[in-house]
């Protein structure tokens, strides 16, 4: 009996001490872990997000004799840009969603490419399969989603448009001026890698490669640092920098014939 009391007293000892080293943490700590936690379970509960724009894509009319519609699929690079002020009066529609990788853009390309009636889809999408966003990957099951997108994409006579994955960059900082580390999470060969693969597809399938890659990356294979704050999404000036390469390739597209 001694013995065990001498063991329970040890076990209560250190539970105590445990939880005296154990940090409370900051109401800041868990806002931050409450907003993980949702969307989490809104992953969970809309893994593809159709959500997003299920209210906005009825709303749509469709496309006007002639109309060339063009309809931009892709996560947060395609998100935050501003169509409608880097291409004022087109019949661009902004379909990406911040966050998302290929296997979510796959779910939902019928709702929100096929079902608007695009002549022509811009296609931007990979950087968030390499940084595992929505778990492990490998290369070859990115690939097969944007394979099978591209199928879906001719078999509705839509012509395609990938863009090549963007660089990152470690340049930046964070408000508190702390370092942004972005080529640990995307290494700058495996973004080499999969644009030599989108590359080599679009030239297989005759599709329109939109290089994106060599207009905004330095001589030392990062992301310019002037063109984004972040070491990953552009800023104003990157956009700038985009917007010609994508109404080129556009106007390539255009002149394809559908399904090619």
């Amino acid at each position: 009996m001694r013995e065990m009391i001498k063991t329970l007293s040890i076990v209560v000892a250190l539970n105590f001490f445990a939880a005296a080293q154990t940090p409370t943490p900051s109401p800041l700590d868990a806002g931050t872990e409450k907003q993980r936690a949702d969307r989490l379970q809104a992953r969970l509960d809309d893994f593809a997000n159709f959500a997003r724009y299920r209210d906005a894509n009825p709303k749509l009319a469709p496309p006007a004799k002639d109309e060339d519609r063009v309809v931009f699929m892709g996560d947060s690079i395609t998100d935050s840009w501003k169509l409608n002020e880097y291409f004022p009066g087109k019949p661009y529609i902004n379909r990406g969603i911040s966050g998302q990788t290929t296997p979510q853009m796959l779910l939902r390309f019928r709702t929100d490419v096929v079902a608007l009636n695009p002549k022509v889809v811009v296609m931007l999408a990979g950087t968030n399969d390499i940084s595992g966003n929505t778990g492990p990957t490998t290369p070859e099951i990115i690939q097969g989603n944007i394979t099978s997108m591209a199928e879906i994409a001719a078999a509705n006579g839509i012509r395609l448009v990938i863009a090549s994955v963007l660089p990152v960059s470690d340049y930046n900082k964070n408000a508190e001026g702390n370092q942004i580390i972005r080529t640990v999470r995307r290494p700058p060969a495996q973004i080499a890698a999969m644009n030599q693969w989108i590359r080599k597809f679009c030239d297989d399938r005759k599709l329109v490669y939109l290089d994106y890659f060599s207009a905004t990356v330095d001589e030392k294979g990062f992301l310019k640092p002037d063109i984004a704050d972040d070491g990953l999404h552009p800023n104003a000036k990157g956009y700038e920098i985009m917007k010609p390469l994508a109404e080129n390739a556009i106007r390539a597209a255009l002149k394809k014939k559908p399904g090619r």
